[in-house]
């Protein structure tokens, strides 16, 4: 079969709010090919991303990335890979094509998925998924009182994990800080394991990222995320030595599968953190999945928007007995609730496991998600490259 459409559609809350919180707009992506089709998304500003898709082409190695896409053939596994690779060289100087890439990517192992009637994580290897335990992934409150609130409110709803992140923490002084890891742990107990996302926060400033490792040590904190920017190997490297018992956390700014190995092979972390939708999709994914494996470094999925992103975050590691903990939105928007139709929703053993449907195994709700649809066109002199689609099966 041959790919006989992709399209882009543009979704957001009405109102963006100066926040860490990526789930206020969207990028959803369709994929055709037949009878068949997929859906994927994208983490990534939903308009430079269909510019990617679009644009015309600069030279030989700045080509839009739909040109690599349409028409050509998804018969089996091997396909998907293939026109990861003729995106990349295509547009190699296209800096924003593996961001847009990575939806075109999870969409078609969804549509493959579908036409095969089996789930993503079988075409990838897994016999079986395992069973996740799922934290708690929210912001910190805009104080300690806050903080603790949203914790006591994780604990009541039976995690056995959760993580704070961004917000003010790192904004400030350390003992700002550390009222906030003392509250979280605190208000979570002494059971639960805590986890801090400081959310590049320091640059590269080891003296201030090493200043809050008291704290985090004291409050029993499992493990540091991205204290810096994602290319600041030699910085992780450097605290990394200076943690007792806090290990290092990152890779969700990993825009390919290269920079997630580099990451690894600095021999700072204990968790690697990949999105799906930022990557390149689930085949890269899927790539540094293993290769954490070999290395004894635990693989993480990265997922703050909706449930068809988390369906698709899941994927790579699904079979993997070793690496349990994943990341859950528990703060996400309605926008990202009202995606899918069906939600990952925890069990009775407070456990998450993949839908055991073809494909990600996610429904959409394309009625509800209609009414996020922003209308968007992309002009270049007298030629309409781009206009919001129709949102239909």
């Amino acid at each position: 079969m041959k790919i006989e459409s992709v399209d882009f559609y543009y979704l957001s809350m009405p109102i963006i709010r100066d926040i860490g919180d990526g789930s206020q707009d969207v990028l959803l992506v369709r994929v055709q090919a037949g009878a068949d089709v997929g859906w994927g998304e994208c983490e990534a500003s939903p308009l430079v991303s269909i510019a990617a898709l679009v644009a015309p082409m600069s030279h030989s190695a700045c080509k839009p990335v739909l040109a690599s896409v349409l028409g050509q053939r998804l018969d089996d596994v091997p396909d998907i890979r293939r026109i990861g690779d003729l995106v990349r060289a295509n547009s190699l100087d296209l800096l924003q094509a593996d961001h847009t890439l990575s939806g075109i990517d999870i969409a078609l192992w969804d549509l493959l998925g579908k036409r095969l009637n089996v789930p993503v994580y079988q075409l990838l290897g897994d016999d079986v998924a395992v069973p996740k335990i799922p934290y708690a992934s929210q912001l910190f409150g805009d104080d300690p009182y806050q903080t603790h609130e949203r914790a006591v409110a994780t604990r009541n709803a039976g995690f056995m994990a959760a993580k704070f992140g961004w917000g003010p923490f790192g904004q400030t002084d350390v003992a700002t800080d550390a009222g906030h890891v003392r509250a979280a742990r605190e208000g979570l107990g002494d059971d639960a394991a805590l986890l801090v996302d400081a959310g590049t926060v320091w640059g590269e400033d080891i003296e201030r990222a090493a200043a809050v490792l008291p704290v985090l040590e004291e409050c029993r904190v499992t493990w540091l995320e991205e204290p810096f920017v994602s290319g600041a190997t030699r910085a992780y490297q450097r605290l990394a030595r200076r943690s007792a018992s806090v290990r290092l956390a990152a890779g969700e700014g990993s825009h390919n599968a290269h920079m997630a190995r580099n990451l690894i092979d600095a021999d700072a972390l204990g968790y690697i953190q990949i999105d799906a939708g930022r990557i390149g999709g689930i085949t890269p994914a899927r790539d540094v999945a293993i290769y954490a494996r070999d290395r004894d470094v635990t693989y993480v999925n990265h997922a703050f928007t909706s449930h068809l992103a988390l369906s698709a975050s899941l994927q790579p590691f699904a079979g993997s007995t070793r690496d349990v903990i994943c990341e859950y939105p528990v703060d996400a928007t309605p926008l990202a609730r009202a995606i899918t139709q069906n939600h990952i929703e925890r069990d009775d053993a407070g456990l998450i496991r993949i839908p055991d449907r073809p494909g990600l195994g996610m429904t959409l709700d394309l009625a509800a998600a209609k009414s996020y649809l922003v209308d968007a066109e992309i002009r270049v002199g007298n030629a309409l490259l781009y206009r919001t689609p129709e949102l239909a099966d």
